[in-house]
């Protein structure tokens, strides 16, 4: 599907230049890219698509979007999981 998934960014650190992250996804972490968003911190939540940190977002409707990606069981999919 390809969607925006929120995630929340649990580590900040940065690799030849760029601005990475750890992000956690209901549990699953994997690293982003953070540039395109240089105001977030350790703690924010952020939606994330193809490895890209594209916008803040607040911690309530991160947890309502994850909840629609659970009951739709969409979740996996949509991180790359589903062949695992």
């Amino acid at each position: 599907m390809c969607l925006g998934v929120p995630g929340k960014i649990t580590e900040i650190y940065e690799v030849d230049g760029l601005r990475m992250g750890k992000v956690d996804f209901d549990g699953i972490k994997k690293e982003a890219c953070l540039m395109y968003v240089p105001e977030v911190e350790v703690g924010d939540y952020t939606v994330i698509h193809v490895g890209f940190a594209l916008t803040k977002l607040d911690e309530e409707a991160a947890q309502e979007t994850l909840a629609i990606f659970r009951e739709m069981g969409t979740l996996e999919e949509e991180l790359g999981l589903e062949n695992l």
